[in-house]
């Protein structure tokens, strides 16, 4: 066994009591399950004291309220941390030495007696809580309180007076509606579904929330595990904590084997890619949305360890969650208070969305999925095993998604390359917008008018850079990924604003990118050939921002470009609040085929590492790029606009849209 690599992490202290360390059970992380247990007894006892008088809210400390409202972050607060103190006592068979159940049961009581309109005047009560046909957002937390009530039936629901259940019903009721956000909240009805007929209560009408729910998350399966978040091509981690989560979930609970089958297989195969996104170092991807929640995103693997549905091995099931968890402890993800802040490890706002609120953060509770297996499972008593991310470099696409897999063994750092994901809530949000993003990096987020994206091509328009317009797949290969987009004017700002904050403006007619990244092992080529653009049209390439204590990061021109800034300052990044990254300039050509733009570029946890133009030899004839790796193997792409005559770059033609296969 290799000791695992770290990113220089920054130990933090906090308030829990965990048992020693074992390193005979658990040789990368040194955690067990009694280390899981007592964080998520030290995470519920750390809310505890920020609850209203009968336990109905629970309002956390931040100055940021979500876009909701303070009444509507306070349900959060309840029902996400039930969650966890359903996760922890199921988990234990019942056994419940810290009474978490009686301060929820007391909440699950005031909380209904009075619910209230939206209006923060209209709560005459400091437990009510707001009501789901009112407030959109307690449609998502309908669900967390649904699942708690079904993980903790026996122990809670079962002997809560019956006023209280009826009350109970009374406001989940309105969640078997039809969604109304048309992505992974149709799943918040099954779930609450799932409950009422586990209950036996208003069992057709729970059937119909489930079955209407399947059926909509059911058109959006796009083969080898992976689903969009809506009528978009929005891939990210929802698809583990979301997508697979609930209808797995709710299948197993439910023992409906038929249902089990079907999606039992699509997590098998999206659990094929998606735990090569681990860090060996436990750090999972910074990519997508909502990434406050952390180490929720090991709630997929726990799942198929917990049904069957997994290519991991015990041992590195527990590996990599415990990976996760205690990556995040060890960084600031939990204050001297013992709270999760709203951010990455400490507080960081740039990475947040308007629904974000205090509690947010505790969707975290899923990945406490893992307490459901009993002590005695394997995945608790295997010792634990390498991740893939350690065995071997890999390079893959991942599925049809457009999404290229770079991994490399010596230092065990994940890349993700993005060929055909983008944001379903902005054009250029930064955490979907960049060509590529790592465990060990973040997207910038400018302090600044003068700091500059990451990972961008842009051109300059009056001195700003444009924005990448929405990312359409063009082909892919085994170690290739391609794209074309229609670069979007800046907005806002004066020139050098990197305008990603801002949004982006309108299209820029006529103008379009192919953009194409080839990897093996560390390196990678990036190109992009621009047609449409007038000639003499200044472009701009930057590569991966990197703080001081980071991976080294390197950027090496190839063709077209004329001009090497050094290294430029790019403002915060989740990692720390100072980054820098490497910058290319050139300008368009009047060349009829487009003007080609190359460049090399390598980021590794290796000390001391060979410069990257040393690693890939490349020859470039037209459109045509030939490049021979430092191993003597080599790939062959031609970049070539889609048309009848040239249906997508390289030798493999663009595949036609993918259908659903199970």
């Amino acid at each position: 066994m290799t000791t695992p690599p770290t990113s220089a992490p920054r130990p933090q202290s906090h308030p829990f009591r965990l048992p020693p360390e074992d390193r005979r059970l658990s040789p990368y992380t040194g955690w067990t399950r009694a280390h899981w247990e007592a964080a998520a007894d030290g995470l519920l006892r750390a809310t505890a004291p920020y609850a209203s008088p009968r336990h109905g809210l629970i309002a956390l400390p931040g100055a940021r309220p979500s876009s909701s409202g303070t009444r509507s972050d306070g349900l959060e607060g309840f029902a996400r941390t039930f969650l966890l103190a359903a996760l922890r006592i199921a988990g234990s068979n019942g056994h419940d030495p810290h009474a978490h159940l009686d301060r929820y049961a007391e909440g699950l009581a005031s909380g209904t007696e009075h619910p209230t309109p939206r209006c923060e005047l209209g709560y005459s009560r400091p437990d009510s809580w707001p009501r789901i046909d009112t407030v959109r957002q307690a449609y998502v937390e309908a669900a967390s309180l649904a699942l708690g009530l079904r993980l903790t039936r026996p122990w809670l629901w079962d002997v809560l007076d019956e006023p209280v259940r009826a009350r109970v019903v009374d406001w989940l009721l309105p969640a078997l509606a039809p969604s109304p956000v048309d992505n992974n909240w149709w799943l918040f009805g099954l779930t609450v579904g799932g409950f009422l007929l586990d209950a036996g209560i208003e069992t057709e009408r729970a059937r119909t929330a489930i079955d209407r729910a399947l059926a909509r998350t059911d058109e959006w399966y796009r083969g080898d595990g992976w689903y969009t978040d809506g009528d978009n091509r929005a891939f990210d981690h929802y698809n583990a904590w979301a997508l697979h989560f609930y209808p797995v979930l709710h299948a197993h609970l439910g023992a409906d084997t038929a249902l089990l089958a079907t999606h039992g297989r699509r997590l098998r195969a999206h659990l094929d890619h998606y735990t090569r996104l681990f860090d060996t170092n436990g750090a999972p991807l910074p990519f997508g949305r909502s990434l406050t929640y952390r180490f929720a995103a090991t709630a997929a693997p726990w799942l198929g360890a917990l049904t069957g549905n997994t290519p991991l091995t015990p041992g590195a099931t527990r590996r990599l969650a415990s990976g996760a968890l205690r990556h995040f402890f060890d960084r600031g993800a939990v204050t001297e208070d013992g709270l999760l802040p709203l951010g990455w490890y400490g507080p960081y706002e740039p990475l947040l969305q308007s629904y974000s609120g205090p509690a947010s953060p505790y969707w975290a509770a899923k990945g406490f999925l893992g307490l459901l297996l009993p002590a005695d499972h394997p995945a608790w008593t295997a010792p634990e095993a390498p991740l893939p991310a350690e065995t071997a470099d890999a390079a893959m696409p991942l599925g049809r998604t457009g999404l290229l897999l770079q991994s490399t063994a010596a230092d065990g750092l994940v890349r993700l390359h993005n060929h055909g994901s983008n944001s379903p809530l902005a054009t250029a949000d930064p955490f979907y917008a960049r060509f590529a993003y790592s465990t060990r990096t973040g997207p910038t987020a400018p302090a600044d008018h003068t700091a500059l994206p990451d990972n961008h091509f842009a051109l300059l328009i009056d001195g700003r850079p444009t924005t990448r317009g929405p990312v359409t797949p063009h082909g892919q290969g085994p170690d290739w990924a391609a794209s074309t987009h229609t670069p979007h004017h800046p907005v806002g700002g004066p020139p050098g604003d990197g305008g990603v904050a801002a949004g982006g403006g309108a299209e820029l007619p006529g103008v379009q990118v192919l953009s194409a990244t080839l990897v093996h092992g560390r390196t990678e080529l990036r190109a992009h050939l621009v047609t449409g653009a007038a000639p003499g049209t200044p472009v701009r390439q930057t590569g991966w921002a990197t703080t001081p204590d980071g991976p080294t990061a390197q950027l090496h021109p190839v063709h077209g470009y004329d001009l090497t800034t050094g290294h430029t300052p790019t403002g915060s990044t989740p990692f720390g609040p100072r980054a820098h990254t490497a910058v290319l300039t050139g300008t368009t050509t009047a060349h009829p085929q487009g003007s080609l733009f190359a460049a090399l570029a390598s980021l590794t946890g290796e000390p001391q590492p060979a410069p990257v133009e040393a690693l890939a030899t490349t020859h470039i004839s037209g459109t045509d790029l030939h490049v021979t790796w430092d191993d003597g193997t080599s790939t062959h792409l031609t970049l070539a606009p889609r048309s009848r005559e040239a249906p997508g770059p390289g030798p493999h033609p663009t595949t036609a849209p993918a259908e659903r296969s199970d």
